[in-house]
């Protein structure tokens, strides 16, 4: 993982590089709990990308490690994926073969779990995953309790500039983007893709039918972000999103 603009001295041992651009992916992190504006407040992170850019890949590994140092359920992880639009309503609106697309999800839905995890510091706030295996939405996966600070979104077009999406973005403290080369995503992809069920040529024509122009779109949004985050193998075995 490289985060641009990194000062990292080029004598650092390759094999350390992924742990110590981590260890400042962390601490930017942290400071948006504790540097100045951080206030007392709930802080929600934004992380942008095109699919399979490594979203969620980063947003756990920044969940768990600033749990393990501020104490559990400081940090929570909440995915735009889990508002995707089951496939029945995809195929009611002929829009299977676009899923993933910016309209094959409940974005209005999005945004009001958004709004309610920005101002409600006294119930469990449920958000909901998607499930690989099942290809579908799955409710209440994931759990922001009262006492969380710092909550960490992530999805392909939290950097849109068309409504919801603004909206959203406005109720996001930073947004980065997450970012990695064409060719890893493309085996990203078609490993996901046939672990849930596809033939290789099938999935090869759904990244190029789908995918591809999704991750298109996608990267004309990366200069409304703050920050870009470049992924590597930082996670191996993960499924990066």
């Amino acid at each position: 993982m490289h985060v641009e603009g990194s000062s990292a001295p080029t004598s650092t041992p390759a094999t350390e590089q992924p742990a110590a651009v981590a260890e400042q992916v962390v601490v930017r992190a942290l400071g948006l709990l504790h540097g100045p504006g951080s206030g007392t407040g709930r802080t929600i992170l934004g992380l942008a990308g095109a699919p399979a850019a490594g979203k969620s890949t980063l947003a756990r590994l920044l969940t768990e490690e600033i749990n393990r140092r501020e104490g559990p359920d400081t940090a929570a992880h909440l995915p735009l994926d889990g508002f995707h639009l089951s496939n029945a309503q995809l195929d009611r609106l002929g829009l299977r073969p676009r899923k993933g697309a910016p309209e094959t999800f409940d974005a209005h839905g999005y945004l009001a779990l958004l709004r309610r995890v920005a101002a409600d510091r006294f119930h469990d706030l449920y958000a909901p995953d998607f499930d690989r295996t099942l290809d579908e939405p799955v409710a209440a996966r994931h759990l922001i309790r009262p006492h969380t600070r710092l909550v960490i979104t992530e999805g392909n077009y939290l950097a849109a500039p068309t409504a919801p999406w603004t909206d959203a973005r406005a109720l996001l403290r930073e947004l980065w983007y997450v970012e990695a080369d064409e060719s890893t995503r493309a085996t990203r992809l078609l490993a996901r893709h046939t672990a849930g069920g596809q033939d290789p040529e099938a999935a090869r024509r759904r990244i190029d039918d789908n995918d591809r122009p999704n991750a298109a779109y996608v990267t004309t949004t990366r200069a409304a972000c703050d920050w870009t985050v470049r992924t590597g193998e930082f996670a191996p075995g993960a499924d990066p999103a």
